[in-house]
Parts: structure tokens; sequence; C-alpha cells
């Protein structure tokens, strides 16, 4: 997000800024305090005409003064910026219009670089408007020299930055001898106010010098200040303009076509495949305050794959989302239960998950010999709408309701074809409402949502039927927002068959059926399950130098919220300091430094002591733009309620983990990012790691190309193989892994002009691991750690071709077989992308997708052949033609 840039500098730091400029004024006294409040005053054009071409030369212009005393914000707070900037903004009953003068005594410095919209590019003048007026959210407007858009919502004070808000808004640029000019046009309906007969809205203007990596603000603003949205300027003499009646469609359409390798003797694939789809997106404005988002049968076959993985572990991974439906706006839906500056695993647990919605099936219908199955690869979104806006009162408001479809396996016997549910009709409800008070320095929100599902088919009763959560979360912040105290609370509870609800007590998260566990108790009569979590912090985040959290988080052993949310961990208790010291302007070498040091302590209901952790790591951005950062973790006092997989807790080994990382000069035609990290258990327990580079070559302000390679070694002595039973006593075994890894990923950028872009992206993976000294537990909470299990030798364990006969007594009777678990996986996906902008927001894309998949049993990395064995493997290939046309009622 754009706040990080202007708030960290996206890593890195420039030369020492000259004073002085081209037709450069010092800033006055009023223009340097951050404690008063700047204000511009607008004119009616009046009819007057304004034609955009970037050139500033109709005589409107001259209407209305000109506003400059900029200050600098990157690298030194406060300090006269290179060169001066300077903006007039006019309005009519449409629209806002608003003209820049970016002067630059180098002009041939100026970076024209282009890219796709909303990457920001080279240098830049951008306008945020807080048209609410509530000193919290904005509107931001990017107009980058090369005539590239970029666009934000900005909530939270600044927190939050959403790339994905696309507004229809116009833009025209011009060099000269004096540096660059630019004029904006902002269509109101794209904006939300009051209805009042004069607006006074809160404006910030910033620009970027990218040479110099060099930030300058019209409103001044400490670092020590909390807060962006709360700290504008404003904007007066807007008078007698009405909120505008917002009605967009995008109809669309998209043809597709596949080709795969054909399978003899299976209908399903038989090498090829086509269809053709019709869907609608739509916004309408329900309000001055309020907007109203819907599609109904989205289309997402432009998005990027996921990046392939080999997870061992027994939880599932968390993947961002890229739909741009669920993406825009999404931040007022977002609850984390657990948010903490310290991060760690469990901030990522959240009561809503858009991925929920439209995920793949989880039931796999058996098939007999002779048959074929078909499997849908998702759940159908039939239709979805999502509502939001934020009054004059400062209430934020967000709902989503979303329908999936039920889904069909279809499977061929001999011709004959059945239909076999595999994903229910599921229904999606959910709601968050968050008030301001205290002119914004404090919050309190509520966060509701359901989930329901039609199990008339016998075979998915394994899943819940139904599924609520609620969340509260209060904000209180005093000093001018340099203090706060936070807290959220919420409760869950799940219905279903007994044998849904079997599951959901037996499920990672949980393993109510541990030996050891004394606190809760397996129920396979239980038809529903509820639960509570929730969090408290107090910390400050001004200041100078020192800032700090500390605070605690829990989530009861019962509290399940996957069905619409993500949890990895119930039954803990967390416990999180973190403090920071920091120097954000430049001195001696540097532009910014900083020290943080964290502290993580963990539990279980039952009182049991997961681990205790601590960390010390930095982060400095240089004069010369290159920046650098290390980290060192010890964590100690470790067990595990999930390692043995419903067996009971395992101590587990002392951990040394750490990781540095630099990056070069980014406005350089070659920069570069790497960086590694490692993780060492004791007594040689547990070994990882890793290197990673990001290498980007920009050869013309259009093209871009960048390569980023990575390679991993993973060593474990225990990594767990499977739980079995010799008689009645259950058996968890191990083994030890030995696993590399290594992928590349690929990306090409174009960009013909700022409407028309060239994009690819390609990513082989491969990762091998296979597993020897197999071992069985033998006494997981032993003090010592070779007295925790036994290794299988030669009379115990005889290897065959499918994995390994155990006899643990050498009786020479089996007692237990283990299958084979070494892998090699292999894996392409590629993705390329030409996107037209025809007209404002009608669209064009022309898509090939690429995937490679392939596996094999034998554990064995040899990065040559895994790539020609992953090249040799039949593609399955997409192609798309996608259009859509922005219509405005």
């Amino acid at each position: 997000m754009k706040m990080a840039r202007v708030a960290t500098l996206v890593w890195l730091a420039g030369c020492a800024a000259t004073a002085g400029s081209a037709r450069s004024q010092t800033p006055d006294s009023t223009a340097q305090r951050t404690d008063v409040r700047r204000a511009y005053t607008t004119r009616h054009l009046n009819g007057a005409p304004l034609r955009l071409d970037g050139r500033l030369d109709d005589a409107c212009w001259g209407t209305v003064e000109w506003s400059t005393d900029f200050t600098q914000w990157e690298p030194t707070e406060g300090q006269p910026p290179t060169f001066q900037t300077a903006f007039k903004i006019l309005y009519d009953d449409h629209a806002l219009y608003v003209a820049y003068r970016a002067y630059d005594a180098e002009p041939a410095q100026i970076s024209e670089r282009l890219s796709r919209r909303d990457r920001f590019p080279g240098d830049w003048v951008e306008i945020n408007i807080d048209s609410y007026h509530d000193l919290r959210s904005a509107f931001s407007f990017t107009a980058s020299v090369s005539g590239v858009r970029g666009d934000e919502f900005v909530s939270d004070d600044g927190e939050n930055w959403n790339g994905n808000w696309d507004p229809i808004w116009d833009l025209a640029t011009q060099k000269d001898s004096e540096g660059w000019t630019a004029e904006v046009k902002i269509p109101f309906s794209q904006l939300r106010f009051a209805n009042r007969d004069e607006q006074v809205w809160g404006i910030q203007v910033q620009r970027r010098l990218f040479r110099k990596e060099e930030r300058s603000l019209w409103q001044p603003k400490s670092k020590k200040e909390p807060g962006w949205v709360s700290r504008f300027g404003e904007l007066h003499g807007i008078r007698g303009i009405r909120p505008q009646r917002q009605v967009e469609l995008l109809p669309y359409s998209v043809g597709r076509g596949e080709r795969f390798e054909k399978a003899p003797g299976d209908p399903f694939l038989d090498g090829a495949d086509a269809d053709f789809e019709l869907g609608l997106d739509g916004k309408i404005g329900v309000s001055s305050d309020m907007t109203l988002d819907f599609t109904v049968n989205p289309d997402f076959g432009q998005v990027e794959a996921d990046p392939s993985e080999v997870n061992l572990t027994a939880f599932e991974t968390r993947f961002d989302e890229k739909r741009p439906f669920f993406i825009e706006g999404g931040n007022i839906l977002d609850f984390q239960l657990a948010p903490a500056a310290t991060g760690g695993p469990f901030t990522a647990d959240n009561l809503f998950y858009s991925r929920r919605i439209g995920r793949g099936p989880r039931y796999f219908p058996a098939i007999d010999d002779g048959e074929y199955r078909d499997m849908p690869n998702a759940s159908s979104i039939i239709a979805a709408s999502k509502l939001s806006g934020r009054t004059s009162h400062g209430l934020s408001i967000g709902l989503l309701e979303s329908v999936t479809a039920k889904e069909n396996a279809r499977i061929d016997r001999g011709g004959i074809l059945r239909d076999e549910a595999v994903e229910p009709l599921t229904n999606f409800f959910v709601s968050r409402v968050q008030q301001d008070l205290r002119g914004g320095s404090s919050q309190v929100g509520v966060l509701a949502g359901a989930v329901h599902r039609n199990l008339s088919a016998p075979q998915l009763g394994f899943l819940h039927r139904s599924a609520f959560s609620g969340g509260l979360d209060v904000l209180h912040q005093w000093h001018n927002k340099d203090w706060y105290v936070a807290g959220t609370g919420a409760a869950s509870r799940v219905h279903g068959e007994a044998r849904a609800l079997l599951e959901t007590q037996t499920a990672p998260a949980r393993y109510f059926q541990r030996p050891d566990n004394d606190y809760e108790d397996v129920d396979s009569t239980r038809t529903s399950l509820a639960g509570h979590a929730g969090s408290l912090r107090f910390g400050k985040r001004g200041g100078k130098h020192w800032r700090f959290e500390t605070g605690g988080a829990w989530r009861s052993p019962g509290f399940e919220i996957n069905d619409m949310g993500f949890l990895r961990n119930a039954d803990q208790f967390n416990q999180f300091t973190w403090g920071q010291y920091s120097i954000r302007n430049s001195f001696s070498i540097f532009r910014q430094l900083f020290i943080n040091g964290n502290q993580w302590t963990d539990w279980d209901f039952g009182g049991g002591l997961l681990q205790r952790q601590a960390n010390m790591n930095f982060s400095a951005n240089f004069k010369n733009q290159y920046g650098t950062g290390a980290g060192l973790t010890r964590a100690w006092d470790r067990s595990s309620n999930s390692e043995l997989r419903g067996g009971p807790s395992m101590r587990l080994q002392d951990v040394w983990a750490g990781w540095f990382w630099m990056d070069t000069n980014q406005s350089r035609k070659v920069y570069a990012s790497f960086g590694g990290d490692f993780n060492d258990a004791v007594e040689n327990s547990a070994r990882f790691r890793d290197v990673w580079a990001d290498l980007t070559y920009r050869p013309t302000n259009a093209l871009q190309m960048s390569l980023s390679p990575f390679y991993a070694t993973n060593d474990r002595e225990l990594q767990f193989l499977t739980t079995t039973a010799r008689g009645n006593d259950p058996r968890y075994l191990f083994g030890t892994l030995d696993q590399e890894t290594a992928s590349l990923t690929l990306r090409l950028d174009y960009t013909v002009r700022p409407n028309l872009t060239v994009q690819y992206y390609g990513a082989p993976f491969v990762s091998a691991g296979t597993y020897r000294d197999i071992k069985r537990i033998t006494d997981s909470r032993a003090t010592a750690y070779r007295d925790r299990f036994h290794t299988f030798a030669a009379n115990e364990i005889t290897t065959t071709d499918g994995g390994y006969d155990i006899d643990e007594d050498a009786d020479g009777t089996v007692d237990y077989s283990v299958g084979n678990r070494d892998f090699n996986v292999r894996d392409f996906n590629s993705n390329l992308v030409v996107r037209w902008e025809f007209q404002p927001g009608s669209l064009m894309y022309v898509v090939w997708s690429q995937a490679r998949s392939d596996f094999a049993p034998n554990g064995r990395f040899a990065l040559g052949n895994d790539s020609q064995a992953l090249f040799d493997v039949h593609p399955h290939n997409i192609f798309l033609l996608k259009v859509s046309k922005w219509i405005s009622l």
C-alpha cells in the first residue's frame, strides 16, 4: 500500500536533498508548522471552457491562486524540498479539476516510467480528498508524469490503502523547460460527500521526486504524529453541488477454450473443451453515502494462480485474495481477532476470509473400475452483492451477500452418466458496522456473519449445516492519538449432523481427542459447538523515537470460524510485547533506522506452556537509496498439541531462527533485493535454510523484467508420517526428512501506453523430499530429546516397493506397514495477459494460462532432470477473451 511508501519510503533512502529549486519559494512559518491546518479556497468554473490537455493555458485557471510552499516529508521532515510544487483547484456542477506545476531544474532527469494502472511509477503528484471530512477516510488520485493513473481508497486514518478501488477519472500531463504539469478531472460521482450547501473537505497534496526518493507535502506532517487523514489541510469554497446518484453497469462476455492431454477411454479428457459465458458487474449509488456493488456469474479467469507449495503441516495455507470483487472495499469487512505489532501466526485469524466463497469442492466421490469422474474446480458464484459506505456522522457500514451453486461431479460408466453432489448450495452473509466517536479518536464496531448450506445430499453431511460468528472491536486513543487501548471479542457457533461435529472436534485446530487433554472431551453425539475469542492491546504509536505495544489474545477450544473466516489454532492464549526505537529523519549515512524487540508466550486452555519466544531485528534505509535489515529469534520451552496429529502433547526442541535482506537503488535500470533465512533446532534435530533474490531490469520506461530465484533445504529428524496401531495401542510414526525446494518466478511487464499493457508471469517449482530412519514416538514428553522416540533397527523394519513393513519385536511377524511418503513435486504456472482499456472503464482481456503438474514418489532432487521432467509433461492450456463495457446511467 502506498501509505507504507509514505511512512517508510518503500525501504530505500536517497541522496541528501539540495536546498533551493527552480522557482522555489521558502516555506513560510505557517506552512512549516504541523499544528496549523492550511486551507485552499476554490472557485466555480461558471461555464468557462477547460480543455484537459495538461498545458494549464486555459483562461479559467487564472481565476484561482496557486498554492505552493510544500515541505519535505522524506527524507528529512520539515526541510525545503529539492524542487517546489504548486497546484490550483476549480470545480463545476459535475467534477473537481486540479492543475499541478511540478518544478524541476533538470527536466531531462524526470522519470517517465510507464506501467499498468496503480503501480505508481516514476515521478508523480497526488491529491488525497477527505470528502466525508470524517478525518478517517479519503480518496487518493495519483498522476504520474508518464500519464499512468493510480487510485486508492484510504481508511482507518491511513492504516489501510486499497489500490483495487478503480474510479473513472481523467488525466493529462506535459513536460516543459520548467519541469512538468498535469491536469486532473475527478467526477463528483466518484466521491462520497454529505448533502450540504457548502462543503468543507480535507485535502493533502503530495509529490514524489523519484530519482531522490523524496516526498514533499502541502500540509506538513510530523513523523512523531500517528495518523494520516486526520492531519490533512482543508478545501473551502465548494457550494451548491449535490451528491450524484451513481449507476454503473459492466456487462461482460467471456470466450474460453482449453487444451489438455487426452486420456484414452476417459470421455471427460478428450483433449479439448470450450464455452462462452455472459455476466454482469454493477455499482449503484444507493445514497450519497452508500454504494451497492453486485456481480452475476462473475469471471476471475485473468487472476494469477496461487504460488505452488508442499505443505507437510496439519494446517491449511492462507492465500491472499486476488479476485477484484472481494478485494475492492474489503477493508470494511476485515476483523482480525488478534492484531499485534509483533506479528505471529495467530494474527492471521480473521472472522471473514473471502476465499471461503467459491472454494473448491470438499467431497470426492469414489469410482469403480471402468468409471470416469469429472470434478468441478471450484464452487460457482451465482451472484454476490456488497453494500458499503460511510455516513457524515462517522458510521461505516459493510454488508456482503453471496450465493454459491450446488456443484456436481459427473460420473461416466460405459456411456451412462450420473451426477453426484460434491458441494452444496450455500449462502454467505456478513455485516460490519463501525462508529467513530470523539472526532475519530475512538471507534466501536460489530461484525456478524452466517453461513447456511442445503445438505439434502446425504454424502455432504460431514459439512456444517449452519455457522454463525460475531465480534465486537473497540479502540480508544488519547494525547493526540499517540496512546491507545484496543480490544476485540468474538463468539461462534456451528450446527450440523453428529459426524460433522465429530470432525470439527477432532480437527487440527483443537484435537479434543488428545489422550492428555483433561479439559475437553470428544462427544460423538454433539450436533453443535460454541466458543469465544478476543484480544486486548495497549500501546503508544506516536512519539519521536520510542513506540511500544503489549497485550494478549485467546481462542477457546470450541471456537470455530473456518466456514467463513480463517482460524489456525483454537485452544490458545497468546501474550505479546513489541517495542521500537526509531530515527525517522536522515542522519549520518542513514535516512531512517528502526530497531525492534518482540516477545511472545503461548499457553493452551489447560494451562500447558506451548512456547516462549524473543526477537530482535532492525531495518535501515541509507542515503544512497540502499536498504538492509536482519533479525534473530530464540524460542524455548516449546510444546505442540498438534505434532502427533491427535496424539498426546509433544515436547519440542529449542530453536534459533534468523533472517537478513538487502535492497539496492530502485531508481537504477538494474536493481536487486536478496536475502536468506535460517531455523535451527538444538541437538541438530532440525535445520532449515533458504536464500532468495529479486532481480529487476528496466531497459526502457515501457519495459520491466524481473527474475526471482528461490532455494531452500529442510532437514528434520522428526517429520510426521502417519498414525497407525499395534493391537489397541496407537503408534505415532515419524521419519527423518531431507527436502530440497527450488522455484523461479519470471515477470515481464510491457506498457504500450497507460491503457494498454502486456504482462507475463511464469513460475516453475520443484520440491523433493525423502524419508529415512523411521521412528515411533515412545515418550513424547521426555525431558531428554533422544528419549522421546525409538529408531527402528535393521531387524525391525523392511523396505518394500510400497513403503515399509515394521516388526517391532523382531519375531518375524509384520506388526504394521507404512506407505512410501517420498515425493518429488513439480509444478509450472504461467499467465500471459493483454489488458486494453479501450474506453474509460471498459476493458478487453486476452489471456493465455498454462499449467503443468507432475508427481514422482522418488524423493530425488536433481534440478536439471526435474526441470526437464516438468516441461515434458503435457500442458493444460486455457485461452480467454473477455470484453466488458462500462455503462454509466
